[in-house]
C-alpha cells in the first residue's frame, strides 16, 4: 500500500517535491554538509572562532613490530567460545581474589573498590542506573 500512497502523493503535490533535497536544489548559500561536528562557534557578526578544546585529538599507539593486520575477512570462522556473562566474569576474575583475601584474613567489606566495585556511577559516560530511568 505504501507504493500507491507515494505515487498519489507525487501526483497531487508534484513530482519535483518528491526528489531528495540536496545542496544543488537550494540557494547558493545552502550547504547541507555531511554531519561533521563544529570546531568552534559562529559569532553574531558571522565570524567563526575556533576553540582548540573542541578539535578532536586522535591518540594512535605505536604499532612498530605489530604482527596483526587491520583486516578481518568475512570468511573467518566464528569464535569457538560463547560470550561471557557477568556471572562467569565474576567467578573467574573477582571471586578468586576475594577467596584469597578471606583465607589470609585481609578481606574488608568497606573496601570493595579493591575488587572493582563502584559505589556510584557519577562521571560515567554510560551509567548503569541513570536518574532519568523510564518508569
Amino acid at each position: 500500500m505504501g507504493l500507491l500512497t507515494e505515487l498519489a502523493r507525487g501526483l497531487v503535490r508534484g513530482a519535483d517535491r518528491m526528489s531528495p533535497f540536496t545542496s544543488k536544489r537550494g540557494p547558493r548559500s545552502y550547504n547541507k554538509g555531511r554531519g561533521a561536528k563544529k570546531l568552534g562557534v559562529l559569532t553574531s557578526n558571522k565570524k567563526f572562532i575556533l576553540i582548540k578544546e573542541m578539535v578532536p585529538q586522535f591518540v594512535v599507539p605505536d604499532l612498530e613490530g605489530f604482527k596483526l593486520k587491520p583486516y578481518v575477512s568475512y570468511r573467518a570462522p566464528e569464535g569457538s567460545e560463547p560470550p561471557m556473562t557477568a556471572k562467569q566474569l565474576f567467578t573467574e576474575v573477582v571471586a578468586p581474589r576475594i577467596e584469597k583475601d578471606v583465607k589470609e584474613g585481609t578481606f574488608d567489606l568497606n573496601n570493595l573498590e579493591k575488587y572493582g566495585f563502584e559505589p556510584t556511577q557519577e562521571g560515567k559516560l554510560f551509567q548503569l542506573f541513570p536518574k532519568n530511568y523510564v518508569r
